[in-house]
């Protein structure tokens, strides 16, 4: 077979499937030319799932007649120049995204700069280019698809259902509208508008922040926390939510560098190891960071679709964003999900469909009621709540099913997981004295033998000297057991039978090139859960006060080491709420 130049239509359609592999990608590289252009209003229209329509208007600099014949050629573009690759400051840059498009679908331009006094309109048919004619438009571009991969019907077989490809494109626009929040963006899904993006506010954190609610929810910017840092050239602002707002998956994090979306590896990294002591392995925070850098510093010409970006120095982002994070979740203080407490709330408000012809006389008071305290100790107890309303929560009132500590301060009631706060307390006691003078140990007057299968006793004693160094003293004792003679003093009477057991499990899935301190968050967190106030036990009114007044100056305790809340709030409002005096 014989070598020969492909024809530029064959040639559009390869580089297509590099560029357009369905609707959303189409969707992205319109409104990245919308942006580009200096548009303050897009408009974007799907239909049919983006195979039958997909539309895009603005009112940025728009181009004259003699630019509109450029733009569908390959490798046309205004945003490249021969000496500038290496310094890129526009989200579009390679000249492929239109004549790519117009390869696969039926495609037509119209569009107005300030200085034409008409608007022209081109059309383009699988490659095919027409010939360019006036056309009635104020100033701005309108580009419609129509018919995506109607030349290459083969490309048809892989897209999904039209709601998956119309939440891939909302995706896209969504991500777009988060980096540019001072853009109106209005949607419309099959002549129906799915929603208006408007600007809020007049300083750009709080337009950002009024759009990332508009986008992740008003969960998220009621308990986010602003995120600041700055090392050499790199400076990382956003919004991340207190750990206790987090969700299964990642796709509630979003990272821009210099007003790109991007998906870095490294990225997804340095946000997994800056919660790593708040968060279960398999939760992740929500959060939207932008990272603003000098443009030579990070290669965004990787792949076509302009997703991935590569840095030149990662050590320096990775620091950065781990820094931040942990920087802007520790000024967060011991706050806790509000989310939560106004679910209670709302779902309680929701089902109020009770029986008041129930008759309260077959209730047996003072019965299997799981409250702490007898009723006598109650009354004998006086608490003046007038004197103490400045304790951020409140003074303990009971123990409710020997599990949740009920407190009152001035805004209200506030219940406490007994078990996660003081979880917390632990961990947080045992990380501070790892980093001074180390963890105290306490010699068992009776050592502790463990049985357990020997694959588990293997790494054990495999990691034994960095186990004293945790204040935990294991030996081998004979076949298939290990001997405890010291445990760390702050753990107290704790069930060292389990604490060992789940350790080992947890040191068979820690990588054996790893020290223990780089897995600090998971063998801590298993020291602490075991040596915490356990969920069944009874407290008196002094040590639940003791716990909360523990809360109050403990880093982080508004949630347990897997990211849970340690406790929630119900203001005064909130039961006025439920009662129907508000």
């Amino acid at each position: 077979m014989k070598i020969r130049i492909l024809n530029n239509n064959l040639i559009n359609q390869i580089a297509a499937g590099e560029v357009v592999e369905r609707p959303a990608s189409v969707i992205k590289e319109l409104i990245e030319n919308a942006i580009d252009a200096s548009a303050q209003n897009i408009k974007v229209v799907i239909n049919g799932g983006g195979q039958s329509l997909i539309s895009v208007l603005d009112n940025g600099d728009g181009m004259n007649k003699e630019e509109l014949e450029l733009c569908i050629h390959r490798h046309a573009t205004s945003k490249l120049r021969e000496d500038n690759l290496n310094n890129i400051d526009s989200l579009g840059f390679r000249g492929e995204a239109l004549p790519s498009i117009g390869a696969v679908s039926r495609l037509s331009i119209t569009s107005r700069n300030l200085d034409s006094s008409n608007a022209y309109k081109i059309n383009i048919n699988a490659g095919e280019i027409h010939e360019i004619i006036p056309h009635p438009m104020n100033k701005g571009t309108l580009v419609e698809v129509r018919d995506l991969f109607y030349s290459t019907p083969a490309r048809l077989k892989f897209l999904k259902s039209s709601r998956t490809e119309v939440n891939q494109c909302l995706e896209i626009v969504n991500r777009l509208a988060m980096a540019n929040p001072r853009i109106v963006f209005t949607c419309f899904i099959d002549g129906n508008e799915r929603f208006t993006l408007n600007k809020s506010g007049l300083e750009l954190e709080d337009i950002r922040l009024s759009r990332l609610g508009d986008i992740m929810g008003k969960d998220f910017s009621k308990n986010a926390f602003p995120v600041i840092a700055e090392r050499d050239n790199f400076k990382l602002s956003g919004y991340a939510a207190v750990p206790t707002l987090n969700r299964a998956n990642s796709l509630s994090q979003f990272f821009f560098i210099n007003g790109r979306p991007i998906k870095d590896r490294l990225i997804y990294g340095a946000v997994r190891a800056a919660y790593q002591d708040f968060l279960a392995s398999n939760r992740y925070p929500c959060l939207a960071l932008f990272i603003d850098c000098p443009f030579q510093d990070v290669d965004v010409n990787v792949h076509p679709a302009k997703t991935e970006v590569r840095f030149k120095d990662n050590n320096l982002v990775r620091g950065l964003i781990i820094g931040g994070l942990k920087g802007a979740i520790n000024s967060s203080g011991f706050m806790a999900s509000s989310t939560i407490s106004d679910k209670v709330v709302q779902n309680f408000t929701d089902n109020k469909n009770f029986n008041t012809h129930s008759k309260i006389s077959n209730i047996e008071f003072g019965k299997n009621t799981n409250f702490a305290f007898e009723p006598s100790v109650l009354e004998s107890k006086t608490y003046n709540f007038n004197d103490n309303n400045d304790y951020p929560l409140g003074i303990a009132r009971l123990q409710v099913y020997e599990t949740y500590i009920v407190s009152q301060n001035s805004e209200g009631l506030v219940i406490v997981d007994q078990h996660a706060a003081h979880e917390r307390i632990v961990y947080e006691r045992m990380k501070k004295m790892l980093s001074s003078s180390g963890i105290k140990k306490q010699i068992l007057l009776i050592p502790e033998v463990v049985n357990m299968n020997q694959s588990g006793i293997d790494k054990l004693i495999e990691r034994s000297d960095e186990l004293q160094e945790l204040g935990l003293t294991i030996e081998t004792f004979g076949d298939g057991a290990v001997i405890v003679r010291e445990i760390p003093a702050l753990l107290g009477k704790t069930d060292i039978q389990g604490l060992v057991k789940d350790l080992s499990d947890e040191l068979l899935d820690i990588d054996g090139t790893l020290s223990l301190k780089d897995r600090l968050s998971d063998v801590c967190g298993t020291m602490a859960c075991h040596g915490s106030v356990r969920a069944g036990r009874r407290l008196s009114s002094e040590e639940m006060n003791a716990l909360l007044r523990e809360m109050e100056e403990t880093p982080h305790s508004g949630q347990c080491n897997h990211g849970r809340p340690t406790y929630i709030t119900l203001k005064l409002t909130d039961l006025e709420r439920l009662f129907g005096r508000r």
